[in-house]
């Protein structure tokens, strides 16, 4: 691997920026917010890409990778024993009126749509002092493994799983 070959990082990004600028083209969505980070405490990379379906909707979607320097470097380095890799996590930024019910209902569905197969948490946030009348709630799907170019083929679904989750949380506040 030469200095300036792209790392597996560098074209999983590329392929997810460009699934969804594909889909921003085509009308379905607005980009709201895109982060190409580097952390020089860890030397960590994070890439995240926000969407939702038009202005004015209050839901989002985001595609969030992420890379450390143990696979950076295990991968620029050559390190034969390692498989370097990526984090991938999709991201729904939604509002709930009542967690207690809303949560679960939230969950099967995704559940459903999703085939069971990321691990779903939901984060609930308010601010302190105020009577909230709604709830924010940061839904993660994690799929608890690395990923590299091998799956390549597979970021199309999982942007099309993402929208149309996106069009669900949408549909289901109407």
């Amino acid at each position: 691997m030469g200095m300036f070959d792209p790392t597996i990082y560098d074209n999983i990004k590329v392929v997810l920026e460009g699934a969804v600028y594909d889909l921003d083209l085509e009308g379905k969505i607005i980009i709201t917010r895109r982060e190409d980070l580097i952390d020089l405490s860890s030397m960590s990379r994070t890439f995240a890409i926000e969407f939702a379906r038009q202005v004015g909707l209050p839901n989002k979607a985001e595609i969030h990778l992420h890379v450390h320097l143990s696979d950076l470097a295990a991968e620029i380095l050559e390190n034969p024993t390692a498989k370097p890799g990526c984090t991938l996590l999709i991201k729904l930024h939604t509002y709930v009126n009542d967690p207690e019910i809303d949560c679960p209902m939230i969950e099967a569905q995704l559940n459903a749509f999703w085939e069971q197969r990321p691990r779903i948490t939901q984060q609930i946030s308010y601010l302190y002092g105020e009577q909230p009348e709604e709830y924010r709630n940061l839904i993660t799907l994690s799929f608890g493994r690395k990923i590299d170019e091998s799956h390549l083929d597979d970021f199309s679904d999982l942007i099309d799983y993402a929208f149309e989750s996106l069009v669900w949380l949408d549909e289901r506040g109407a």
